[in-house]
């Protein structure tokens, strides 16, 4: 319910057949987003973003959280081609926020399954209550657009894919600034107050800095 109260208060979200198959039109203060989920047809928009920013962190390609294959460890191109082919074989999930037919922002979600690499990872096993349906591990923002909406944007994009998925538990490991103000550089996993005004609920700490979040997504 939270996570409704938010959609209709903070964002209006509206769905046209023009706007083709998966994709949500989201109005923010700053004028209109669109969100699609990251596909083999969306591929060139996310590759132009990463292209844009050196690879992202130096060529990571947010693969990160993936499980390992041949290509990772072997530099940007081979990271690349590892989460070009996590998202051929439909195993690398991410709402694209676009702006026109550029696509400015993500947040990365996916299974358990598909994402384990999760930091503080022994730590999060032996204190684990359950396994979720779903984890959001991941943000990246165009540096022309941040501080404008769009990590939000992303977030509701996220969890309305997953909505469409047919819903379920999902988890969220942000950072907990306990209100300090930090380089973006530490908060590739969103804030805790972030995830709580999109109606999460903290569960427990999660190492020095992060905490485990978590809300249920009722099915669309």
């Amino acid at each position: 319910m939270a996570f409704r109260r938010f959609m209709r208060i903070r964002m209006q979200i509206v769905r046209k057949a023009s706007y083709g198959a998966g994709m949500t039109k989201i109005a923010t203060a700053t004028g209109d987003l669109a969100i699609r989920g990251l596909t083999a047809e969306t591929w060139n928009a996310f590759a132009a973003l990463a292209e844009k920013h050196n690879g992202v962190w130096g060529g990571c390609w947010c693969i990160y959280f993936h499980p390992d294959g041949p290509e990772r460890g072997q530099g940007a191109e081979a990271n690349r081609a590892l989460k070009r082919r996590l998202v051929e074989e439909g195993r690398a999930h991410a709402a694209l926020v676009f702006d026109g037919d550029a696509a400015v922002g993500w947040c990365e979600y996916g299974t358990p399954e598909e994402l384990p690499s999760i930091y503080h990872r022994v730590q999060y096993e032996q204190e684990r209550d359950l396994v979720p349906d779903y984890r959001l591990t991941c943000f990246f923002i165009d540096r022309d657009y941040r501080r404008r909406g769009v990590s939000a944007a992303a977030l509701r994009g996220a969890l309305d894919l997953i909505a469409q998925g047919g819903g379920g538990v999902v988890e969220a490991y942000p950072r907990d600034t306990q209100g300090k103000k930090l380089s973006a550089s530490h908060l590739y996993n969103g804030t805790r107050s972030q995830f709580e005004k999109a109606g999460f609920e903290f569960v427990r700490s999660k190492g020095e800095f992060n905490c485990v979040m978590r809300i249920t997504i009722e099915p669309a």
